[in-house]
């Protein structure tokens, strides 16, 4: 992920369900201005906590990744989130990808998690707004997700897990 961060000149990163912050701690260290979006109050504190620790800086918030983000449009270059978008409603899921988009630049990079099953996938794609996304997903979330989200599949390495 850093590599093609680097590759792409990624600067500002948005870890969206950062929980206690090991994504946060880990891009901040690799030097990115990072920002650190959950619900969880003590995930959050976790995190500021290890930021202090470290001496590094990351702006942490707390928020909902299903409700408008508070953000401004095409703000980060890229974004992370892992393991945190299943556990919303479709609708709510839904709501929180038009954000994703909304706040990611075009052409930004997408970098989403999420297993709901044994069956994992690692997908490549690009989003209706030009923004490569690397997906892993269960194969049910998976055809969930192409009902709503316009993925082409750029490369599925399904068959290789």
């Amino acid at each position: 992920m850093v590599a093609l961060f680097g590759a792409r000149n990624v600067r500002r990163v948005l870890d969206l369900g950062c929980g206690a912050g090991r994504h946060v701690i880990y891009l901040a260290q690799k030097g990115y201005e990072v920002y650190g979006l959950d619900s969880s109050a003590e995930g959050l504190k976790m995190a500021g906590e290890l930021l202090a620790e470290t001496n590094l800086t990351a702006e942490l918030a707390s928020a909902s990744m299903y409700k408008p983000l508070p953000y401004p449009d095409s703000f980060f270059d890229a974004l992370v989130c892992t393991k945190a978008l299943n556990h919303g409603a479709i609708e709510s899921i839904r709501r929180a990808i038009r954000e994703m988009e909304r706040v990611l630049k075009p052409g930004g990079i997408l970098f989403l998690v999420v297993t709901e099953d044994e069956e994992a996938m690692v997908v490549a794609g690009r989003l209706g707004t030009g923004t490569t996304g690397f997906f892993i997903f269960g194969s049910l979330f998976l055809q969930r997700v192409r009902l709503y989200w316009s993925i082409r599949v750029l490369v599925d390495s399904s068959k290789s897990l």
